[in-house]
Order: structure tokens, then sequence, then C-alpha cells
């Protein structure tokens, strides 16, 4: 993101919250579960299938994580009364991942048992460097015991193949993303065409090994090549899925469905919603102009 960019969104966060929500809300299903809800049904009705994630992180008690192992209960309930073609994504640290792992792994097992009897799955998010060890410990954990799991990992993080190299030995259905979080030189990928390069290649080595993968991406470049992956490996509509977010390049998300791939959509909600749309501006600072432009306007 360039200087001019940067200004822009250091301008949005001074912003009011109810002035960044009336813009950023396009990146968000709403703040109430019955609100991600109807934004599922709408995207089941044009045969894309989603995921549901109620937005948090890093929280500070166990009397908050317990909270959020409800919220997800809840979305799971709501799955099943609303016959929903969803499955649910959730945050490690919302469930204490660094107050107490074992805790954490508690919660998360109580939630996958849940969405075991309702024959649903579970996306484990992976979070900033700090939590990927803890996180992959976490998945591989509970992987002993259930096998509704799945784990996301980051193409702009130097280590992402190695770890997908271990990972495969067992089998292990991904989501797999460029990453968003700002991460120091030494661990990461700075140059935008590494990213991709290495993005394709963990790709490649995901499908090589017989996994299932949610091609998690709104790169034109990235999609394209991923078509010519999927071609030249022959690799079968039940080995893959194209995973985009809620309110992102719309008109790609249906060029791709109207193909004939397998889509979900990230549905997150809730009322922390602040952060997660911050982050989403960062990625995409044309919003953010957008916003500023906005305002100012007297048309």
């Amino acid at each position: 993101m360039n200087f001019f960019n940067q200004l822009i969104v250091k301008f949005v966060k001074l912003l009011p919250k109810a002035v960044v929500f009336v813009f950023a809300k396009r990146y968000i299903a709403g703040v109430k579960l019955e609100d991600a809800v109807k934004a599922v049904k709408e995207l089941n009705a044009k045969g894309i299938i989603a995921t549901m994630d109620v937005l948090g992180e890093a929280v500070s008690s166990k009397k908050e994580c317990e909270e959020a192992k409800k919220e997800c209960f809840d979305v799971l309930d709501a799955i099943e009364k609303n016959k929903l073609n969803s499955n649910l994504s959730l945050k490690p640290t919302q469930l204490g991942l660094a107050i107490d792992e074992n805790f954490c792994h508690d919660l998360l097992c109580e939630i996958l048992e849940k969405a075991k009897s309702y024959n649903n799955f579970v996306r484990i998010d992976m979070e900033d460097s700090p939590f990927t060890d803890a996180t992959i410990k976490l998945f591989n954990r509970v992987r002993e015991k259930y096998n509704n799991v799945g784990i996301v990992v980051q193409s702009y993080l130097k280590r992402t193949l190695d770890d997908v190299n271990e990972l495969n030995k067992s089998g292990t259905n991904y989501r797999l993303c460029k990453g968003i979080y700002v991460e120091p030189a030494e661990i990461a990928y700075k140059d935008y065409q590494k990213v991709r390069d290495n993005f394709l290649d963990i790709l490649k080595r995901m499908l090589d090994d017989g996994n299932y993968v949610g091609i998690a991406t709104h790169d034109d470049y990235l999609v394209e090549n991923s078509y010519m992956i999927l071609r030249e490996k022959n690799i079968t509509k039940d080995k893959y899925e194209f995973q985009m977010l809620y309110g992102v390049k719309e008109g790609l998300r249906d060029r791709i469905n109207s193909s004939g791939h397998k889509l979900r959509v990230y549905v997150p909600f809730g009322e922390h919603w602040y952060k997660y749309s911050i982050r989403r501006l960062q990625e995409n600072p044309n919003m953010a102009w957008y916003i500023v432009k906005s305002l100012f306007s007297f048309n």
C-alpha cells in the first residue's frame, strides 16, 4: 500500500464508527445472526455455498471464550434449522488460544462435536504469525478425533510450503489464501508476484498429494492459473472449490460460479465488525478513498 493510500486509511480510522459502518457494511452480512442467515439464503439461491463467521478475535477472558463457543453453536443451529448450504469458520483466539491452549482445544472439540451431529464442517482460520505454530498444533490435536475440520494457510508466509508438506502426510482440507496480516520481511514475502508464485506452488503440492483445497482468492491472475492447473492435473470437481469474501469482486464471483466451479463465500457478521472492516479497507484502499470522496461530495 503506497503512502497516499496509508494516509487515506488512517483518515478513515479517525471517523466515527457509525460513518465507517455505512460504507464498510458491504464486507459484512450485518450485526445479527439473522442478517447472516438472510445473506446465505440469497447466496444459496444463486447456487453459491457459504461459510459463516462470528466476528471477533483475541478475547481476554475465558468467559468471552465461552460466549464465543455459544455463538458458534447458534450459527450451527441456524444452519441446520434453515437448511442452509454453509459451514462454520472460526478464529482460534476467539476460543482462547492466547489464554490457555488446552481450554481452547476443549471448546473447539465441543464445537466440532456439535457440527458432527449436524453432519457439518468447521474451518479453523489462520491469524497472524505469533499464532501459526499454535494453530497448526491445535488443528493436529483435534484431527486425532474429528475429520470434519480444516485449516487455513497463507502463501505470503515463507514457511507455508514446508507446513503443507507436513500436513499433507495425514490428508488435510485446506483454505489456501494469500494472507492479509502485516508481517516482517524475515518471515513473509513482500514481492507481490512472489506471493502469487508461492500460492500456485502450494496449490500444486496440495493437489498432487490428493488434498481437498479451497482456492481462496480475488486475484484474476490466480483464478486463471488455478483453472489451468486444475485442467492440466485433471482434478475432478469434488477435490476443490473456489472461495471468496463477502462483498468483494462480485463480478468475478459470478463468473466463477457460472462456469460450473463450486464457489463458497465467507460470510462474516457480528458486533465486532470494525477491526475486520478496517483490514478489508487496508487490503482495498480504493474503498477507503471512496468513503472520503463520498463524505466531501456536494452532489
